[in-house]
Parts: structure tokens; sequence; C-alpha cells
């Protein structure tokens, strides 16, 4: 079993920055890919960002060139750096894992096995 603890979230201005937290334990050394995705009411759930274990990203069309994604391998925390946000970056940001390494889609949510419990990210103008 693996846990996911996200932290980081909160309320920032349009424009501003936030960096995103997830530290992951348990079983850490099966992870192959982990993830942040984000979800707004009513919404399905959106792949902002992957990361495999060798260090390979994945960015979903909304992160590209604003956001980046990073893991510090001894610590096992995932993180996201989120620059430039806008009012739509508005959601609730979910880190995601999984040991999945075959026919993998690194920014779909049905790929993976674990979740947190998620941190709320609000942008104001």
């Amino acid at each position: 079993q693996v846990q996911l603890v996200e932290s980081g979230g909160g309320s920032v201005q349009a424009g501003g920055s936030l960096r995103l937290s997830c530290a992951a334990s348990g079983n850490t050394a099966s992870l192959y890919w982990m993830a942040w995705f984000r979800q707004g009411p009513g919404e399905e759930r959106e792949g902002v960002a992957a990361f495999r274990s060798d260090g390979i990203p994945r960015y979903g069309e909304t992160a590209q060139g604003r956001f980046t994604i990073s893991k510090d391998n001894d610590k096992n925390i995932l993180y996201l750096q989120m620059n430039s946000l806008k009012l739509e970056d508005r959601d609730m940001y979910y880190c995601a894992a999984t040991p999945r390494r075959r026919t993998m889609r690194a920014l779909h949510p049905d790929d993976y096995n674990y979740w947190g419990q998620g941190t709320q990210v609000t942008v104001s103008s």
C-alpha cells in the first residue's frame, strides 16, 4: 500500500505562484508514475502533469510553459511548481501514483491506483 498526502494549496492572486507537495509513504519503491490531477465541482478529473521514476515528465495542455513537475527521490516528495496562475486554475489538486508500466496513459486518472485527499488552489483577480 501507498499513502499520499498533499500540501501547499492556498489562495493566490492571478499571476502569482504556488508550489504543491505530495509526500508518499509505504511501498514507494514499487511506484513507476506519480502525477498531479485537478478537478472542479461537476467536472472530470484532468491530468496536469506526470513524472516517471526515471525522471521523464509529461505535461497536460494547461500546464505547458507554466507548471513544472519534479520529485525529490530521497524524501519521496513530488512537487508541482505553478507559475503565472490564472483564474481557471482554481481547482482541487490531487496527487496520484501507480506501479503500472505497460499501456500506461500518464495523464489519465483511470490508470492510477493510489490517490491523496487533495489540496485546494484558489486564484483570485
